[in-house]
């Protein structure tokens, strides 16, 4: 693998074959993909595997930012129908956050499996005109002033050169387009042989979500909604590698360790073995290349924010990319900069708030456990805590620097508000920046405004006594405010 700096003379003349090339069909680069050709943009979108779906998954928790996000996308009514919603997240066995505190439509986690958010995603891709290029693998990629050639081999083994203005690398935590750039991915393995299964129960647990764990072992069962149900699993005392095979009677005796019971498990379709590790790139943008999801960061699954991550990531990204091909950004260098700005440390976070989780949930030692039973009380007892805990996990908490002049709510989550035109979720499926202001009154955009005056969504509050202007970003955060 390989990334070379070409003078721009070599490729000036050089056909573009897209404005920008994805690499990696996951969820990430499926709503990256699907954006950016809404938005009117050639999106080729690379992936290694063959078409066609899985019916396996890693991912299994839509928290409620996503599903906002996926509700600015019209998706998230049809995926609610495909899993089942927990209202209520226990921690350590002794902490119940209650979801429905959220301040969002989506007081819930979704569990559902990951193939049901990339089918969604797909088919929105696919109806935008997004090109796909599966059973296609990258093998090296350079960059020049003009562009970025990704160099791919297709499912008959013939190399060929694929041109376009930007790439965006969402191809998983061994990101060829992270190697090719020569990043380091600078970490730690966390948790080692972690069970996996999916499995049919016989009898069906009493919480949507069963987490449990006792001595050395953990466990929880979650299920996907369709009767099969994912298991997790760990054990102190059998710390093996992960090619170390397994089976269902481990599986077994593990649940029945951890939980009291294995539920009657049987016909497991699949079962694997891995670690879990936190690992951050410290860059998101390389010139014209860019990571995003697993490719940028991983971390432990507590807390389930993996996916979720992810797709805010790629929420981030593509109406920024969309405005600078479409001509729209003031600074197109300061836009795409600020990606990482944003981005970078809600990574950062996710690593310490998911790392601090799978900590505690191992604990084993004096000192660890008392610290464990130290959260669990503040938790339980002080309600700002629980709220930020819910708003970090959630996503719903996650905010950036304001914009300089932007005024008091500049950097927030917009919330999904009633306006005389609809509620902002639905005005925000245009893909475009809303203007929302009082009736009468056309208050003229910022300067720093990295859209044009004909692509905004103009609303008005359904109170008419409110008298503050708001523009939203295309991915539903407050860019600028104002009386």
């Amino acid at each position: 693998m390989r990334t070379t700096e070409s003078h721009p003379a070599d490729t000036t003349a050089e056909p573009f074959d897209a404005d920008v090339v994805v690499i990696g069909a996951g969820p990430t680069g499926l709503l990256l993909a699907g954006d950016l050709a809404a938005a009117g943009l050639a999106v080729t979108l690379v992936e290694r595997r063959p078409a066609g779906r899985s019916n396996l998954t890693r991912a299994f928790g839509v928290h409620a930012r996503t599903l906002e996000l996926l509700d600015t996308r019209g998706l998230a009514d049809a995926l609610e129908t495909t899993g089942t919603r927990l209202t209520r997240m226990n921690l350590f066995g002794s902490v119940s956050l209650d979801l429905g505190r959220l301040p969002s439509r989506f007081d819930h986690i979704l569990i559902t499996p990951q193939y049901e958010v990339e089918r969604l995603l797909e088919q929105r891709a696919v109806d935008a005109g997004v090109t796909f290029r599966h059973g296609t693998a990258l093998t090296s990629l350079h960059q020049d002033a003009d562009g970025v050639t990704a160099e791919v081999t297709g499912p008959d083994g013939a190399p060929a050169p694929l041109r376009a203005r930007h790439l965006v690398g969402t191809d998983g935590h061994r990101s060829t387009v992270r190697t090719a750039l020569g990043l380091p991915f600078p970490g730690k393995s966390v948790i080692r042989s972690i069970v996996l299964a999916d499995v049919r129960l016989t009898e069906e647990p009493a919480a949507s979500l069963t987490v449990d764990g006792t001595g050395d072992s953990f466990a929880f069962i979650a299920p996907f909604g369709d009767g099969w149900y994912r298991f997790m699993g760990w054990d102190r005392t059998r710390q093996v590698p992960d090619s170390e095979p397994v089976d269902l009677d481990e599986v077994r005796d593990l649940a029945r360790r951890a939980l009291g019971t294995d539920h009657g498990m049987h016909d497991a379709r699949w079962v694997s073995r891995f670690h879990s590790e936190e690992r951050q790139a410290p860059a998101y943008r390389v010139g014209r290349v860019f990571l995003a999801g697993d490719a940028a960061h991983v971390h432990s699954p507590a807390g389930g924010q993996g996916m979720n991550t992810g797709l805010q990531d790629a929420a981030n990204l593509s109406w920024k990319l969309a405005a600078v091909h479409r001509g729209e950004a003031p600074d197109p260098e300061a836009l795409l900069d600020s990606y990482q700005a944003e981005r970078h440390p809600v990574g950062t976070m996710v690593l310490r708030s998911s790392g601090t989780l799978i900590r505690l949930a191992m604990a084993h030692t004096p000192a660890t456990r008392a610290l464990r039973a130290a959260v669990t009380t503040v938790l339980s007892l002080v309600r700002p805590a629980s709220a930020k805990a819910l708003g970090m996990i959630s996503g719903l908490g996650i905010a950036y620097a304001p914009t300089p002049g932007g005024g008091r709510t500049s950097g927030r989550r917009a919330p999904d508000v009633p306006l005389r035109e609809g509620r902002l979720h639905e005005l925000l499926r245009a893909g475009e920046f809303v203007l929302i202001a009082p009736e009468g009154a056309a208050p003229a955009l910022p300067p720093s405004a990295p859209t044009a005056a004909a692509r905004v969504v103009r609303a008005t509050w359904t109170d008419p006594d409110r008298r503050t202007a708001a523009l939203v970003r295309p991915d539903g955060y407050v860019h600028w405010s104002s009386r």
